[in-house]
C-alpha cells in the first residue's frame, strides 16, 4: 500500500499530465484576498467577484469599507449572498486588524513562521483554516494548502485522507502529504478535477485521469 506522501505525489503528477501547470488570476494583496475569500463562502466565483467589484466601486479603500455604515457594505456585497452576515464580518475583521496593527496591511505575516501566521489570521471571527490558507498561499507565497469543498470530496474518494476525517483535520493532513512546492498546482488541479470530472452527485469516472489510483473509481470500472 502506498504511503500518503507517495500517493499524493502520484496524484499531483497525474493531474499535471492531464491539466498542465495551472495559473490562477493575478495575486491580490493579502487584505483584498482576505475580503474576497470571506465573500466566496457559500457562493460561486462569479458572484464572489461581482460582490467584490461592487464593494470596491462603492467604497474604494479598505479604510472606507471598515468605517462605512454597515448597511452600505451589505448593499454593495449582495451578489455574494448572505450579505447580512458577510458585511458585518468583513468590517469586524478590518477593525480588528487596524486595532492590532495600526494599519490595514498583512505583509508582516511573510516574516512569521507559517503556523504563527495561520494562527494570527484564524483568531478573527469568520476566518477559518481555508480562508487563512488561501491568503497565505496565493497572496503571500507561504506554504499552506487550502481545502475547499471540492478538494475535501475528491481527497476522500481517491484515498488521500481517511474517509471520516473532518475538513478542519484535512488541512494539516494534506499539507503533510503533499510537498510544499506542489501546494499551488495541486490545490488548483484538484479543484478543477472536482468541478469538471469528480462531481458530487455524478462523478464521470470513465474520463478521470486518476481512475487507476482511485479507490472509488476502481468500483466503477
Amino acid at each position: 500500500m502506498q504511503s500518503p506522501k507517495t500517493r499524493a505525489l502520484h496524484v499531483h503528477q497525474k493531474l499535471l499530465e492531464a491539466f498542465g501547470e495551472p495559473l490562477w488570476r493575478n495575486p491580490l494583496p493579502a487584505i483584498d484576498e482576505l475580503v474576497s475569500t470571506i465573500l466566496s463562502q457559500n457562493t460561486n466565483d462569479v458572484n464572489r467577484d461581482r460582490a467584490f467589484d461592487s464593494l470596491r466601486a462603492k467604497l474604494p479603500t479598505w479604510e472606507q469599507v471598515r468605517d462605512a455604515k454597515t448597511e452600505d457594505v451589505i448593499d454593495a456585497i449582495r451578489p455574494a449572498g448572505l450579505a447580512n452576515q458577510k458585511g458585518p464580518r468583513i468590517q469586524q475583521v478590518l477593525r480588528a486588524i487596524t486595532e492590532e496593527r495600526g494599519a490595514l496591511n498583512l505583509e508582516f505575516l511573510k516574516d512569521l513562521p507559517v503556523e504563527e501566521a495561520r494562527a494570527w489570521l484564524t483568531k478573527f471571527n469568520g476566518v477559518g483554516p481555508k480562508t487563512a490558507a488561501i491568503v497565505l498561499c496565493f497572496s503571500l507565497g507561504m506554504p499552506a494548502f487550502p481545502v475547499d469543498t471540492h478538494i475535501y470530496r475528491v481527497s476522500g474518494r481517491i484515498g488521500l485522507r481517511p474517509e471520516k476525517m473532518t475538513v478542519e483535520q484535512a488541512h494539516p493532513h494534506l499539507e503533510a502529504a503533499f510537498p510544499p512546492e506542489t501546494y499551488y498546482a495541486a490545490h488548483l488541479n484538484l479543484i478543477r478535477l472536482g468541478r469538471e470530472v469528480c462531481g458530487a452527485r455524478k462523478p464521470n469516472c470513465a474520463v478521470c485521469p486518476l481512475q487507476k489510483l482511485c479507490d472509488y473509481g476502481k468500483t466503477k470500472e
